[in-house]
């Protein structure tokens, strides 16, 4: 019978170490390519005709197949059609859009204006001015409480040379300015309506700090600290698990809070600038637009978060929106140097 000898031996020894390995390597690129990225880019809609300049925020009419879309800078609002994913119109009647807020049922687009100041209510069909309510100076971000028809609209402030600022209240079955909420602030950003209760969270930017309203009696009951961040802006709701969202430029942060009394559950690393924040309670999904990145991160449960990816975006493409329906996420990228303003329709996978 015929022996092995010690070399054979090593030979033999190293050869199942490399099929451990070769194996071990196998099975990792395999189980890395199963894992697709959450987002994933389908098309660009070029903007030639937009100069330079920041967008602000979307909102999408499904039954009309529409997407629009505010170019602040620009003093337009852009009207793209999602089947075909092509701009179909641009409203120019319009000084520095901010937020905007389409409802089917009237077939009504309304614009929040910050340069003068303005409501316009425009009509769905013709994109005419049908409407046109006073607000104060530097009217910017805008939540919509749809059971009571209203429309909290945050104004006032530094811009209009104010000490504070004003949540104004517009009832939109009337077209009618209902109210005012006093904030001890010069630069109140997003706002979230609470579902579960007479609520609206406001965050107060230029003081670190989350407003908590009583929407009934329209007052501030109480503000939240956010430790040690600045310019806060984005903020999105959690309903079912009471959880706030809130994400900050400096650090560039996700803060998670507890919705009933304030406490800080988590905080993540995000990217910079960011702009707009959207969460999906279908897929337990946040998504957060910021300059070069869309952030993706994935909800375990109420008090548990993983980043899931940071997917390429374009420079300071901090405005976005989720169409759950859809499957879609939709950027906008303004003009930056000799490449031209465009939106990026992503993909969710």
């Amino acid at each position: 019978m015929e022996t092995v000898g010690p070399t054979e031996k090593k030979k033999m020894k190293r050869f199942l170490a490399f099929l451990v390995v070769a194996t071990v390597v196998f099975f990792a690129i395999a189980a890395s390519a199963q894992k697709k990225p959450p987002l994933r880019l389908l098309q660009t809609i070029p903007l030639p005709d937009l100069k330079g300049g920041d967008f602000d925020h979307f909102d999408v009419d499904l039954p009309g197949n529409r997407i629009f879309l505010t170019a602040e800078e620009n003093n337009a609002v852009e009207v793209f059609d999602i089947r075909t994913n092509k701009l179909i119109h641009t409203i120019r009647d319009v000084d520095t859009p901010h937020s905007l807020l389409y409802l089917s049922a009237p077939m009504q687009l309304w614009v929040v204006n910050g340069g003068d100041g303005t409501l316009k209510v425009f009509d769905g069909s013709t994109y005419s001015v049908v409407e046109t309510l006073k607000l104060a100076i530097g009217a910017d971000s805008a939540v919509y409480d749809p059971p009571r028809h209203l429309l909290y609209i945050a104004t006032g402030g530094e811009e209009a040379k104010m000490g504070f600022s004003l949540i104004s209240i517009v009832d939109t079955s009337t077209g009618k300015r209902v109210g005012d909420i006093k904030v001890d602030s010069t630069n109140i950003e997003s706002m979230a309506i609470d579902k579960n209760g007479a609520r609206l969270f406001a965050n107060i930017r230029d003081r670190s700090r989350v407003a908590v309203i009583d929407t009934a009696k329209r007052t501030v009951t109480s503000t939240w600290p956010l430790g040690e961040v600045r310019g806060n802006t984005p903020m999105a709701l959690d309903d079912a698990n009471r959880r706030l969202f809130v994400v900050s430029r400096k650090p560039a942060r996700l803060t998670v809070l507890d919705s009933d009394t304030g406490k800080i559950i988590a905080t993540l690393p995000t990217a910079e600038i960011t702009d707009d924040m959207f969460f999906d309670p279908e897929s337990k999904r946040i998504y957060v637009a910021c300059d070069e990145f869309a952030v993706v991160y994935q909800q375990h449960d109420a008090d548990h978060y993983e980043e899931l990816g940071r997917i390429p975006t374009a420079f300071r493409a901090k405005t976005a929106i989720l169409v759950p329906q859809l499957r879609r996420y939709y950027v906008a990228a303004p003009r930056h140097g000799q490449k031209i303003a465009e939106v990026r329709v992503y993909e969710v996978q």
